[in-house]
C-alpha cells in the first residue's frame, strides 16, 4: 500500500434513548414479535400525521453541546424519498439542509498520538423497517417493529487515514453517546451501525472515487472491512480498472465486501421539506438548560484525574472510557484516599478489567464493588497482603460474589494469606537463610548482584510466601 493515501469518513446511526420512536408514541423496546410496535403514524396508513419527539430532541441538542458543534435554532425535517418494502411511507423523514447539529470535532488517539476529527453534521432521522429472509419458505418477512425508531446519523468530515483511526472515532463516539446518555450503544441489538464510506488516491491527487460499506455493527467487522476495502481498490486501479461509486456490505464468513447496489448522490432522493412538519424551533433557553445538565465530559474529567490524583495521562484516558467505569474510580479512591489513586489505578486497568473482558460485562455488572475494590487495596498497601494474595482474594471475591465489607479479612484468615511484616519474625527467617548458605553470601560480597535476588527468593520460600517483600529487602540490605 506504499505511495497510496488512504481516506475514510464515517457515517454512523445512533438510535437515541427514548421510549417512544421519533414521529409516534409506539414502544422502541427491543426484541418484541414483529409488527407488534408499529403504530398507525408508522404504517403509513391514511390521515395520520407526525408529532416530533421532544426528548429525541434534546438528545441531539445534547450530543451537540458535547462535541463543540452549532446547535441551530432552526432545523427542517425533510422526506428522503426511496423506494424499500420496509419503507412504509415510501420516503424516509430525515433532515437535508437545515440539520438540528453543524460542525464540531472528536478527539481520538491511536499509536501515532492525538488527533481532532472533524464533524459535518448530525441530523435526525426515522429508521426504516427490517425485511427478514430467513425462515420464510423462500419468501420475505418484513418487520416493522423498527420504523420511526429515533435516529442521530452523525457524519464526518473525511479525515480518517487509516482502520486504525476509524475504529479509535468509532470506540471514542461510542463512549461519548453512552457517557452522556443518549445512546445505549448496543450494538448487537442495532442501536449503533456505521457506514465506513473508503477511497484512495496517490499523494497530491484529488479524491478518489468512493464506496461505503453498510451496517457495520462490530468494531472488529469495521476494522477487516476496511482494510479489505483497501486492498480491493489498490489492486484495482493498479491493474488498470476504475472503482465504481457503490454500496457494499461486509460478509464476516469471507472477509470481504460484495456489491449491494450503485451509490446514490443526494439529488437521487429528491429532498423537500416535510409539508406534515413544521420548522424545529429550538429555543437559547432550551439550549441553555441542557448545557447547565449536562455531565463532566470525558477529555474534562480525564484532565482532572492527571491534576487532582497525580495519574498519568495514559491512566486517566483509560478510566474514563465510560462513566461508570469513571465513577467506580472516584468512589473507590474516596475510600482510600488521593494517595492510593495510582494503586486504585492498577487494580482496575489491571485485574479489574481483564475481568470484565473476560466475562463481557460491563463495571456496573461487576460482582466485586468499589468499597470491596477500595477495601482490597488497602490491605495491599497496608502489608497485609502480596500482590499475588490480593490476586487470588480478588479471582475468589469474583467467584463467590460476596460482596460484604468483612469477606476480604475472612478470605484472608482462611486462606492464610497474612504477609509476615513483624520485624523480629522476619529477622529469625533472614539470618536462617543466610546461615544456610554462606556461599552466596560470598557471592554477593563479591560483586555479583544476582546474589541478592537468589537469597531474597529462598527468603520467600522459607516463609512459604508470606514475608513481606519490601521489608525483605530493606532488612537483607542491612545484613549484608
Amino acid at each position: 500500500m506504499r505511495n497510496w493515501e488512504i481516506v475514510i469518513g464515517l457515517e454512523t446511526h445512533a438510535q437515541l434513548s427514548t421510549a417512544a420512536k421519533l414521529f409516534s408514541g409506539a414502544s422502541t423496546a427491543f426484541g418484541a414479535a414483529p409488527n407488534t410496535q408499529a403504530s398507525a403514524i408508522d404504517l403509513a396508513l391514511p390521515g395520520t400525521l407526525p408529532v416530533a419527539n421532544r426528548g429525541a430532541v434534546e438528545r441531539a441538542i445534547r450530543f451537540g453541546l458535547a462535541v463543540g458543534a452549532t446547535v441551530n435554532t432552526t432545523s427542517i425535517f425533510a422526506r428522503k424519498n426511496y423506494f424499500y418494502p420496509d419503507l412504509p411511507h415510501g420516503y424516509q423523514i430525515s433532515q437535508f439542509e437545515q440539520p438540528v447539529v453543524q460542525g464540531g470535532e472528536l478527539t481520538i488517539t491511536t499509536s501515532a498520538g492525538q488527533k481532532t476529527v472533524r464533524l459535518t453534521r448530525a441530523h435526525l432521522e426515522a429508521d426504516a423497517g427490517k425485511s427478514l429472509h430467513e425462515d420464510f419458505h423462500g419468501m420475505s418477512g418484513i418487520d416493522l417493529n423498527r420504523a420511526g425508531t429515533p435516529l442521530l446519523e452523525i457524519v464526518t468530515e473525511p479525515d480518517m487515514t487509516s482502520a486504525e483511526e476509524a475504529i479509535a472515532y468509532a470506540k471514542a463516539l461510542h463512549a461519548l453517546v453512552r457517557w452522556i446518555g443518549i445512546c445505549d450503544g448496543n450494538m448487537q441489538e442495532g442501536s449503533f451501525r456505521c457506514d465506513a464510506n473508503v477511497s484512495v488516491r496517490r499523494p497530491g491527487e484529488p479524491l478518489g472515487t468512493r464506496c461505503e460499506i453498510k451496517n457495520l455493527n462490530s468494531f472488529r467487522f469495521m476494522e477487516k472491512a476496511i482494510a479489505f476495502e483497501v486492498r480491493r481498490q489498490i489492486e484495482l486501479i493498479e491493474d488498470g480498472g476504475k472503482v465504481a461509486q457503490e454500496t457494499r456490505l461486509f460478509d464476516p464468513d469471507t472477509g470481504e465486501t460484495r456489491s449491494m447496489r450503485s451509490k446514490e448522490d443526494a439529488h437521487d432522493y429528491r429532498y423537500f421539506p416535510d409539508p406534515d412538519l413544521p420548522p424545529l424551533v429550538i429555543g437559547e433557553d432550551w439550549i441553555a438548560r441542557v448545557k447547565s445538565e449536562m455531565p463532566e465530559l470525558p477529555a474534562a474529567m480525564a484532565a482532572r484525574f492527571v491534576s487532582d490524583y497525580a495519574l498519568p495521562a495514559y491512566d486517566a484516558g483509560q478510566l474514563t472510557y465510560s462513566l461508570g467505569f469513571a465513577r467506580y474510580f472516584e468512589t473507590a479512591v474516596g475510600i482510600v484516599g488521593k494517595a492510593n489513586a495510582k494503586p486504585v489505578a492498577n487494580w482496575m486497568l489491571g485485574e479489574l478489567s481483564a475481568a470484565l473482558n473476560r466475562h463481557e460485562i460491563e463495571i456496573e455488572d461487576a460482582p466485586i464493588p468499589p468499597e470491596q475494590l477500595a477495601a482490597l487495596v488497602a490491605r495491599v498497601q497496608d502489608g497485609t497482603l502480596s500482590n499475588k494474595g490480593g490476586k487470588e482474594v480478588f479471582e475468589a471475591l469474583w467467584q463467590n460474589g460476596d460482596r460484604s465489607a468483612e469477606a476480604i479479612d475472612r478470605l484472608i484468615a482462611e486462606r492464610g494469606l497474612q504477609q509476615i511484616s513483624d520485624i523480629g519474625a522476619l529477622e529469625t527467617i533472614v539470618d536462617e537463610v543466610l546461615a544456610q548458605h554462606p556461599a552466596v553470601v560470598a557471592e554477593f560480597r563479591a560483586g555479583k548482584e544476582k546474589a541478592f535476588n537468589s537469597l531474597v527468593g529462598q527468603i520467600m520460600k522459607a516463609s512459604r510466601g508470606k514475608a513481606n517483600p519490601a521489608q525483605v529487602n530493606e532488612l537483607l540490605k542491612k545484613k549484608l
